[in-house]
């Protein structure tokens, strides 16, 4: 309220900073989208992305590294800057310090493009441009406030929104669905709408040292016992697609962003000594295995047995050449304007 009546004050900065966010808790996909605008910007421009770090172990603001773990940056940012090396991470809690910090770095390292990562609620940043995520098994204005519902802020907040993104979304959506939607939303004249879903990759292996392959789910034998990890906000879309591909599934479900205890791996590994070490196989998610392959106490054996399961978002209705239109337009327009308004000084 008080950034809205503008007590408060709003930092602007002189390049394009596109908030990736949403007004519930966790969920909604912001990784994999965050990952397909570096995909998106990187080719023409030095991207940098700024998160919190949630559950890191370090404070205040840090630069990552190619080596650094998630115990320094947080599971996320290192998932982030190990698949795109050559691009700027960050990791701040405070939002505004951490652009100061990015832009005060040397001409040719500081970024043209900066992405915030789930920073809709950090109002003492204003960003040139707010895409908010909500998944489609749990809209936004269906849901309630905290501890009621699983809203961080109002409703009202989606005000504050240029692109709302539905995520997660059903391949066999129909549009008469798509239009209910945008009907219960009722978005203003200037924002935009898209729905995207989620593509299953290969599963990789977390130690490729270890001469393990990529392999297609549907290339393993369903008969292979599966060990499923994760420590996700809601992993159940992965479960329901794993159950359809292997007979012997077992579950190991922990909450967002855990952080695994020696006694959390001890008992899963009483379940795999008890595996067939020929059909054996341990999968989990991309940001999980940044968490396991950190830990000292991994068990050798896990190595030469576990892989992750990498994703990517998928634009529904042909709308992928658009919403890329509408980026690109939106990051040339702003950094242009920058580029009169520093020439009239």
């Amino acid at each position: 309220m008080l950034f809205d009546l503008n007590i408060l004050p709003a930092e602007n900065f002189p390049v394009p900073v596109i908030c990736i966010g949403n007004i519930s808790a966790g969920g909604t996909g912001k990784t994999p989208f965050t990952e397909y605008l570096i995909r998106l910007l990187r080719e023409q421009y030095r991207v940098a992305v700024l998160s919190r770090g949630y559950k890191r172990e370090t404070k205040g603001f840090v630069l990552a590294k190619e080596n650094s773990t998630a115990q320094d940056i947080g599971d996320e940012s290192c998932q982030i800057k190990h698949k795109f090396p050559n691009i700027i991470v960050a990791v701040d809690t405070n939002r505004r310090r951490g652009i100061r910090r990015l832009l005060a770095l040397p001409a040719n390292e500081r970024p043209n493009v900066i992405l915030l990562d789930d920073a809709m609620q950090h109002r003492f940043v204003l960003p040139s441009l707010t895409i908010m995520l909500t998944e489609y098994s749990s809209l936004y204005y269906n849901d309630h406030l905290l501890p009621a519902g699983n809203l961080r802020e109002s409703v009202h907040a989606v005000y504050r929104a240029d692109i709302i993104v539905v995520t997660k979304c059903r391949k066999d959506i129909k549009p008469i669905e798509l239009r209910l939607i945008e009907k219960n939303m009722s978005l203003m004249a200037n924002q935009r709408l898209y729905f995207s879903g989620i593509t299953y990759h290969k599963i990789e292996p977390a130690f490729p040292s270890m001469n393990l392959k990529s392999s297609s789910l549907s290339d393993i034998n369903k008969n292979e016992n599966i060990m499923l990890i994760t420590g996700i906000a809601n992993p159940q879309p992965l479960i329901d697609l794993l159950k359809t591909c292997f007979k012997n599934l077992h579950t190991y479900e922990f909450p967002d962003h855990h952080s695994f205890k020696q006694s959390d791996i001890q008992y899963m590994d009483d379940k795999f000594r008890t595996m067939t070490p020929a059909s054996r196989r341990i999968i989990c998610t991309e940001k999980d295995a940044t968490r396991l392959k950190s830990i000292d106490f991994l068990p050798v054996d896990w190595k030469s047995c576990l892989y992750y399961l990498p994703i990517s978002i998928t634009f529904m209705f042909e709308r992928e050449d658009h919403f890329d239109a509408r980026i690109l337009k939106h990051v040339i327009s702003t950094i242009n304007i920058q580029q009169k308004n520093n020439g009239k000084d």
